[in-house]
């Protein structure tokens, strides 16, 4: 058995097929990598087959080039679209932020203590209000600020922004705007935003508040996939917990900014882990 340092990552997805596992797992044998972790899903709606496998290589090395030349044409017989994740790299992060700072706060204590396997580059925000928090983590904070008139043209600069700190992930760690739906677009499966889950649903401001004048007795959390749908993109993570009438709005509040601090965390980890596959409207999600 390897010793516990960080493993490669395999991931593949393809019409479901008998063989899927067999010719994944039989070619890591045969190129003595020892599998660590492995999960797998047939979804019987879809009929696609999803696979992410942790796995050593032998102590001679190993060669991604070698792997690509002789696992590709297998693949191909599955029509398998398939993945290699090293175990030194780290997603570059943009987060997005407005003025709640639970999310962001959260996100660079775990970042800089290495919970999270990221690196976070660039902070945007439509508010000047936490550059000093950007600072003291020594990560760049760009202020631009939003109106409905300078949507498109302030949108324009975060593309430029994403393009130049050459940005993998991008996360909405609160960002209250409303994203255009080219923006959306353009962030399609690389973007993560999260939000309060009430039932029934709030909208607009002060929900913690209305969903106590309602007598709610759960509060959570949905961190999910951006796109053009508002707060209705493929779920990653979700969090709840039970409140009562001895809780008020600000114990509400309190509560529900705990569960999206987890929750995001969560979707994040998953998703640089690749433990996180698009499936039409809905994901697949291997939890660690």
């Amino acid at each position: 058995m390897k010793s516990k340092t960080l493993p490669w990552i395999f991931t593949a997805s393809c019409p479901s097929l008998i063989g899927t596992v067999d010719v994944v797992t039989r070619y890591m044998a045969e190129a003595e990598n020892y599998i660590d972790e492995i999960h797998s899903f047939d979804d019987r709606e879809s009929g696609l087959f999803f696979i992410r496998i942790e796995f050593f290589p032998p102590n001679d090395g190993f060669s991604e080039a070698t792997f690509t030349e002789k696992f590709s044409s297998r693949a191909a017989e599955f029509d398998m679209t398939w993945e290699l994740t090293a175990p030194n790299h780290k997603p570059k992060v943009a987060i997005m932020v407005s003025k709640y700072d639970h999310c962001l706060n959260d996100l660079l204590y775990r970042f800089r203590t290495g919970q999270l396997n990221i690196d976070v580059t660039v902070i945007i925000s439509n508010h000047p209000d936490l550059e000093e928090l950007a600072k003291w983590h020594g990560i760049p904070y760009y202020h631009l600020p939003i109106t409905a008139e300078t949507k498109l043209e302030q949108e324009a600069k975060v593309r430029e922004l994403i393009e130049q700190y050459d940005t993998e992930l991008v996360v909405l760690a609160r960002y209250m705007q409303v994203l255009s739906p080219g923006m959306c677009e353009y962030l399609d499966g690389r973007a993560i935003n999260i939000h309060h889950s009430l039932l029934p649903g709030f909208k607009g401001a002060r929900p913690y508040h209305q969903a106590w004048e309602k007598g709610v007795k759960m509060v959570g959390a949905t961190a999910h996939y951006v796109n053009n749908d508002l707060d209705e993109g493929p779920i990653i993570t979700q969090g709840i917990q039970t409140v009562n009438h001895a809780h008020f709005p600000e114990d509400l509040v309190a509560k529900g900014q705990d569960i999206e601090r987890v929750t995001l965390f969560n979707a994040v980890k998953y998703h640089v882990e690749k433990r996180v596959f698009l499936n039409g409207k809905r994901t697949v999600v291997f939890g660690g």
